[in-house]
């Protein structure tokens, strides 16, 4: 079985604009196209309908990419476990310790997961995108959280173990390797690809601009491949179909 090649890039933004256009034009040259992972934060960080961010992220799913909601304003959730001050990294102050903080969306029960889904929805619905994808904070998704994207009608999670069809309940394993540095993290990516598995790539744009890891992202992609992946999006994947598209070859 060949194996599948996921690549989601993160962090789009004004700011990082100029590194996105040049890692897509890169994958283009390869014939792969890219989840967009979006956050709809609501301040000014957020793009707006006539904002350039938000016309390079039509302009790519016309070319065929994929939107995946990225949470809502990534801000960290207390999950009452509380430990003394000097065992903890920095988090809240509590009575005299700390209570450890996680991921957005990593604790929440249902009814609180589907608030904050209604309102990242809601934000979408203004900037007229749409997507059933959900990609959590640091890929991870409390229980409460797919009940949630149930309930909203999302058919895609992909948290840090694998992509989870949320109409038929498959989960397709393979774990998100995010950008690294050297040759451990390349063949870490690039293990299930040899099984004929799922390869899944995460690139945050803040990287990009730094030669190293542009340069190891780049390499796993190569690397996958050669092994003759089939590249496609995590819309794909829920969708049960992972197809050569744009002339996916192993250059």
């Amino acid at each position: 079985m060949r194996p599948r090649l996921l690549v989601s890039l993160s962090g789009i933004g004004r700011a990082t604009l100029a590194e996105c256009t040049a890692f897509a034009a890169a994958l283009d040259r390869r014939g792969l196209p890219l989840s967009l992972l979006l956050t709809p934060k609501p301040n000014s960080e957020r793009p707006t309908r006539d904002s350039p961010v938000l016309d390079w992220i039509r302009a790519r799913e016309q070319a065929g990419d994929a939107l995946v909601l990225h949470g809502f304003d990534h801000v960290a959730q207390p999950s009452g476990a509380w430990l003394p001050l000097p065992r903890l990294a920095p988090a809240a102050s509590w009575a005299g310790g700390r209570i450890w903080r996680r991921a957005e969306f990593a604790d929440l029960p249902a009814h609180e997961a589907g608030l904050r889904l209604l309102a990242a929805t809601a934000v979408l619905d203004r900037l007229e995108l749409r997507t059933k994808c959900f990609a959590p904070p640091s890929w991870l998704a409390s229980a409460g959280t797919v009940v949630a994207l149930r309930r909203r009608g999302f058919e895609v999670c992909a948290d840090a173990a694998g992509v989870h069809d949320l109409r038929t309940g498959v989960l397709h394993r393979g774990r998100v390797h995010q950008v690294g540095r050297g040759e451990l993290w390349v063949r870490a990516a690039l293990r299930g690809g040899r099984r004929g598995g799922l390869v899944r790539i995460a690139v945050d744009a803040a990287e990009l601009s730094r030669p190293q890891p542009a340069r190891a992202v780049l390499g796993a992609i190569s690397g996958a491949l050669a092994l003759g992946a089939l590249g496609g999006t995590y819309a794909d994947l829920g969708l049960g179909r992972i197809a050569e598209r744009r002339g996916l070859n192993a250059g």
